[in-house]
């Protein structure tokens, strides 16, 4: 307790934690802006008729064109963060918008945007304006120095990220199997050079896993060891633009290279600063010879702050794990699966039909799928069981709005998983409109005719 006590007392100079406010809020304003310009709002938010939810958030609902108008307050507070302009005020909104954004619709569900929403909220009570912001000027004093604990909360969520990463990778489908890098690897034959050699490469495709796995474990670590930085630095460069390059993963390689430039010096983020106000003071002109200097920032609330900080990187540590209270194999029930850093461990298919019954007479009829869902949505519906449990009432739902009596709902489908062939997914004789939905065990999966070891 006394080395802890001690330890919360430390100081380090603020330059990182400004380096990195400016670098994450300038890349969310970019992540909203090539949202919207792909017309993802309207396509994802506005054209379904229909919204997959998380459980216990199904009030988080799109608002019509007024959606519009959260991504624009998402995106604007982004630019206000990276400004440090009324920063906690801004980077709540971020989070609560953003987090918003996410939880409209579930089959947009990514790794990396869970990681935005918590690492956000983690930002609400770091000291990230404390020098080199706007802020600055309008209370017209400036910080030098910081407690240590901010910058290494940072460095602790991103070890979390990676290390975790890398135990869900040591299973014996990616390690024995190569899986499912062996089918997505083979599919990029168009690309130069490397297309029509390595992609193609039974080894290659082993390499890659091996080295996926041990990169994740590593990497923090060597992050951490001023001797191995620069070498690691280049690792997470190479890693991760060569992963954009291979999948459609979006801002995810960007935010992780630009993130990972906390764990340097601060006389390198010292410099980053110095050239980004050399060129502020070319364009505007701005005097900060003014500015108060004060040592330390003291962060108010601290008795309330550390044992909050404290509580949420306990769930950080813990919550992947949840899995372990479900029977069963993780891959097929995907119990437990969200949230917890398995990041592209498996190819899923599915196809999974619909049978609206008369409970009474016995009559039926089957559902087009296409229409009430987009395409995306029948895809991620297919071989999820929340997902089918949640449509599985919409129909009930809907078909007893349009006058059906006696409503039983089943459904009979098939998924393959990471290059097996199909199996019957889920039993089709529940009439799943009578299951709720929660957080219990789905006893209506059909039991996985195959084994998967590991984390």
């Amino acid at each position: 307790m006394n080395r802890f006590l001690t330890y919360i007392q430390e100081e380090t100079n603020a330059a990182p934690l400004a380096v990195f406010r400016i670098g994450f809020g300038l890349m969310m304003c970019y992540g909203i802006i090539r949202f919207w310009a792909h017309g993802w709002i309207e396509s994802v938010y506005l054209e379904p008729t229909f919204h997959f939810s998380y459980y216990g958030f199904e009030w988080v609902k799109p608002i019509g064109n007024y959606t519009y108008l959260i991504f624009i307050l998402c995106g604007l507070s982004a630019f206000f963060v990276a400004l440090g302009l009324k920063y906690r005020l801004a980077i709540i909104t971020f989070f609560l918008s953003f987090t918003y954004i996410e939880l409209m619709e579930k089959t947009t569900y990514l790794n990396h945007y869970y990681f935005i929403s918590i690492l956000s909220f983690l930002m609400i009570f770091l000291p990230a304006n404390a020098t080199f912001s706007i802020d600055n000027l309008l209370r017209k004093r400036t910080y030098e120095q910081i407690p240590k604990w901010t910058i290494d909360s940072i460095k602790l969520l991103l070890g979390i990220v990676y290390f975790y990463a890398g135990l869900a990778k040591i299973n014996s489908d990616w390690l024995f199997k190569a899986q499912p890098l062996k089918i997505w690897l083979p599919s990029k034959y168009d690309l130069p050079i490397i297309g029509e050699s390595l992609m193609q490469q039974n080894w290659f495709h082993f390499a890659m896993s091996w080295s996926g796995m041990l990169y994740d474990l590593c990497i923090p670590f060597l992050l951490l060891y001023k001797r191995t930085r620069l070498i690691a630095f280049a690792l997470v460069v190479f890693f991760h633009v060569f992963t954009r390059v291979l999948f459609p993963i979006g801002m995810f390689p960007f935010v992780m290279i630009v993130g990972t430039l906390i764990f340097f010096d601060a006389g390198f983020h010292q410099k980053i600063l110095a050239f980004i106000k050399r060129i502020i003071n070319s364009l505007l002109k701005i005097n900060t010879d003014t500015l108060q200097s004060i040592k330390t920032y003291q962060i108010s609330y601290k008795s309330v702050v550390i044992p909050l900080i404290i509580t949420f990187f306990a769930i950080q540590l813990l919550f992947p794990f949840r899995y372990l209270l479900y029977p069963g194999e993780l891959f097929w029930t995907e119990q437990g699966y969200r949230f917890s850093w398995r990041v592209m461990l498996m190819e899923k298919m599915g196809h999974t039909t619909f049978k609206i019954v008369d409970g009474e007479t016995g009559s039926f009829f089957y559902v087009k799928n296409s229409d009430f869902l987009t395409p995306l949505q029948e895809k991620q519906m297919s071989f999820q069981p929340d997902f089918i449990l949640e449509y599985a009432h919409y129909l009930g739902d809907t078909f007893a709005k349009d006058g059906h009596k006696n409503i039983q709902v089943f459904a009979e489908s098939y998924v393959a998983l990471n290059g097996r062939l199909s199996q019957p997914y889920i039993d089709k004789t529940v009439d799943l409109y009578q299951q709720k939905r929660s957080f219990k065990h789905k006893n209506w999966i059909l039991p996985f005719k195959d084994d998967i070891k590991g984390f």
